[in-house]
């Protein structure tokens, strides 16, 4: 009975028949987006500017021989929204749910944006705008990497391209649907040298393909093999588990459903978090799809028409600029040598008639035609929010320098709505990542961090403290897991954010808030202020006048001590000690003076307030 079990419990449950329902899903799902790949692609042509070739497809381009002009309107407003994006590169700060995580929290704060360099996030986030802006969604993959430092692992987190990855049609968010494919295009070596149980299968061969973009280069795909990643989930005593199959053609690779060097992979799931480890970041959203739609396809409308106008002007330019003529047919002209400038007599035979030659004459192009093209070029920097002055210039006369940074304030606002959509992402990713931290950190590791001040230090870190911790509120036993949340920030702000930060540091100092006998009217101040790190000023003002009560403190206990010593010997610390630290020694006479420059310095802020407020 028991042999019986054994066999059973070595009879893999992914083998042929599964990988056959799989690829019918695969194949399914790939019907159901074949209109989003199809936008996708198109989109990328018009990026690279080589949008004719689309247009004469549909019929729209007119003659192959008229010029084509491409205007790069579409482009710049691409350039400018992903500038603005980079200028806002974020950074995580994780905040405790409970009290007895602050340290935890502290931790997780400093050592995240190390992981984040590691992976190169900045090239990762820049080139996940550039697919967000031309497609309308941008997709992150948080893996775990077990080849990693040198074995021991580490996160992962790399772009993936949407035409490479498969979801159920109609789902709006991933995590919904019961299975996700991730294909790629691996060489067939590296497959041999990975996994030599492929040996004997006919690497290449399949019925399922990917969409793939116009490449410029001729892209050879013929030693290559369709590796394809499947998730999907099953249930065990209520729990959703996420399983994970890794196969090529009809041979399965991996699958934890396999593992018997982890049998318990099985029970527990591929990662513990029990998600897909994909994060979509949509532009503009749209209904029954997890992907949305971006700038390219908001503004090929106008960017074609643009185009168009341009190769009209351009045609009606060219007739208007080429000497062109009617000849009659009967006429003795020599037509070459009338043609070529260069040539100064023109040889005819018999007399010249009036009518043996005449030129064209072509009607000049109308003003209102270059005026709606103006328009066509206005409506698509309307369109996409690209104004001029969020580029830097100015109209209709604005010359102040308060006008000029209102007006880009106002600009940015639809930056700033894509960049806080995107941050949502961001804290979807670092949630991920803190979930691998929580379920593969179980060794130290180390890690060098930039303390204050620039100074290096070394902290060593690994999950314990994440894992789940009994506790007793005295009534009954409980199970927890620490929890934590994350506020998402800028981690540069764009240069003028800040010199005005730097700006307003100087002016602060310069009014006497950090001095510690104005500290009180200081706090008072600032309470009725609102400005980025308003808090932490709060709190370098109170650890200043905490260090000087502190100090003056000691002095007082330094004096009193000194003065029993000059009585029992005959010595004159006292006034030694005095003339150090500025102050008779006498408490009365001490605060009198303290209120005194209290009172001056009070008059001073005033004075400084009444003449920022001064009209200049």
């Amino acid at each position: 009975m028991e042999s019986t079990k054994s066999k059973a419990s070595l009879q893999p449950k992914i083998g042929a028949e599964e990988l056959r329902h799989a690829v019918q899903i695969l194949q399914k799902y790939r019907r159901g987006k074949a209109h989003l790949e199809q936008r996708i692609v198109d989109n990328e042509q018009f990026w690279k500017i080589r949008h004719w070739e689309q247009m004469e497809k549909n019929g729209e381009g007119g003659n192959p021989n008229d010029p084509q002009p491409t205007s790069g309107w579409l482009v710049n407003c691409i350039l400018s929204k992903h500038a603005d994006a980079m200028d806002c590169y974020p950074e995580p700060t994780v905040l405790p749910r409970e009290p007895d995580d602050r340290e935890e929290a502290k931790k997780l704060s400093r050592i995240l944006p190390v992981i984040l360099k590691r992976n190169q996030f900045k090239r990762v986030y820049a080139q996940a705008w550039w697919r967000k802006l031309k497609s309308g969604c941008a997709a992150y993959g948080v893996f775990w990497d077990g080849e990693k430092l040198g074995g021991l692992g580490d996160i992962s987190i790399r772009p993936v391209d949407i035409l490479n990855l498969f979801w159920e049609p109609g789902v709006t968010d991933i995590q919904d649907s019961p299975h996700f494919f991730s294909t790629e295009l691996v060489n067939n070596e590296e497959l041999l040298r990975r996994y030599p149980q492929l040996e004997d299968v006919n690497l290449g061969s399949g019925s399922f393909s990917v969409s793939r973009y116009l490449y410029d280069d001729t892209v050879d795909t013929a030693d290559k093999s369709l590796v394809v990643d499947w998730y999907y989930h099953t249930e065990e005593n209520g729990r959703k588990i996420l399983q994970y199959c890794k196969f090529v053609g009809q041979t399965v690779l991996y699958a934890t459903q396999n593992d018997q060097e982890n049998p318990e992979i099985a029970h527990r799931g591929w990662y513990d978090h029990g998600k897909y480890p994909f994060v979509f970041d949509v532009l503009f959203p749209e209904e029954g799809s997890p992907c949305g739609y971006g700038y390219v396809d908001l503004c090929k409308s106008p960017q074609k028409q643009i185009d168009l106008m341009n190769q009209a002007i351009l045609k009606n330019t060219l007739a208007a600029a080429t000497p062109r003529f009617f000849i009659r047919s009967d006429g003795a002209i020599n037509e070459n040598e009338y043609a070529d400038w260069t040539q100064p007599f023109v040889h005819t035979n018999g007399n010249l008639g009036a009518d043996s030659i005449a030129p064209i004459h072509t009607a000049g192009l109308d003003g209102v035609y270059v005026a709606f093209l103006q328009s066509k070029i206005s409506e698509m920097k309307e369109t996409a929010g690209n104004r001029d002055v969020a580029n830097g210039g100015t109209a209709g006369g604005v010359t102040a320098a308060t006008a000029i940074a209102a007006l880009q304030e106002a600009s940015g606002k639809l930056s700033r709505n894509m960049i806080d959509d995107s941050y949502e992402a961001f804290a979807d990713v670092v949630t991920l990542c803190i979930e691998l931290i929580r379920q593969f950190y179980s060794l130290p590791r180390q890690f060098r961090l930039v303390g204050r001040m620039g100074n290096e230090e070394f902290l060593t870190y690994d999950s314990r403290a994440l894992q789940g911790q009994t506790i007793d509120d005295g009534f009954s036993d409980g199970y927890r897991v620490p929890e934590f949340d994350l506020e998402i920030a800028a981690q540069e702000e764009n240069p003028y954010k800040t010199m005005e930060y730097n700006q307003l540091a100087l002016q602060l100092f310069q009014m006497g808030f950090f001095r510690a006998d104005a500290a009180d009217q200081a706090l008072r101040c600032l309470e009725l202020m609102d400005f980025k790190n308003k808090d932490q000023v709060c709190t370098t003002i109170l650890e200043g006048q905490r260090q000087t009560q502190e100090i003056h403190s000691l002095q007082q206990k330094l004096l009193q001590l000194a003065a029993v010593v000059d009585e029992m010997k005959g010595t004159s610390l006292v006034e030694e000690l005095e003339k150090d630290f500025g102050n008779s020694g006498n408490p009365v006479q001490h605060g009198r003076a303290v209120a005194r420059k209290q009172t001056n310095n009070v008059e001073k802020m005033r004075q400084h307030s009444q003449q920022a407020v001064q009209p200049r």
